[in-house]
């Protein structure tokens, strides 16, 4: 089973004749759940690392990376736990855009596909934003101290959000191109 979340969530390109049948518009909602539940995995393993750092380490650094794991975890549980509750509304929504009304694709889909593309670029700004300081306040002192713990937590999170963006982007630009050309058809 994880294999198999990971392969979707890893190749939107990948030939699914040998598992599932899937239109454009499965692969990519599928593909954007299937990451979902990898954030909220993450999340979930995040925030009990920082129980165990608060409760089990208990020193100030390990309290420190235990701050941006808390706060990234309930995020990542937050946002992958929208998207798969939504994501059977989304391929009926699209669905009936294509079957009842087609113009929908080109005044909803496309620019609702757009603007979460641009908010893409944002979010690996300030992911890497957020990259830079937690590697600025894990130098920034010698000792082991609650900032240093912060940057470090900033730094993994930080990362591991950047990482699954880079294929959820990708899969958008794929399911964007897809809809163009719909589009171009009809």
């Amino acid at each position: 089973m994880m294999m198999r979340l990971l392969s979707v969530v890893l190749n939107p390109n990948l030939d699914f004749k040998n598992h599932i049948n899937m239109n454009p518009i499965l692969r990519y909602f599928n593909g954007e759940k299937a990451e979902s539940y990898i954030f909220m995995m993450v999340g979930v393993v995040a925030l009990a690392m920082a129980l165990y750092f608060i409760f089990g380490l208990k020193t100030s650094f390990w309290k420190g990376v235990a701050i941006p794991f808390i706060v990234v975890a309930l995020l990542e549980f937050v946002v992958g736990y929208t998207i798969v509750t939504r994501s059977q509304k989304d391929i009926a929504r699209v669905e009936s855009y294509i079957q009842h009304a087609p113009q929908s694709i080109k005044t909803i889909e496309i620019p609702r596909m757009e603007k979460v593309l641009s908010n893409f670029v944002i979010y690996r700004y300030v992911e890497i934003a957020l990259i830079i300081l937690g590697i600025v306040l894990m130098y920034s002192s010698m000792y082991d101290t609650i900032w240093r713990g912060i940057g470090l937590g900033l730094f993994i999170q930080a990362s591991i959000v950047l990482s699954l963006d880079f294929f959820a982007e990708r899969r958008g630009h794929i399911y964007l191109e897809y809809l163009n050309q719909l589009i171009n058809v009809n």
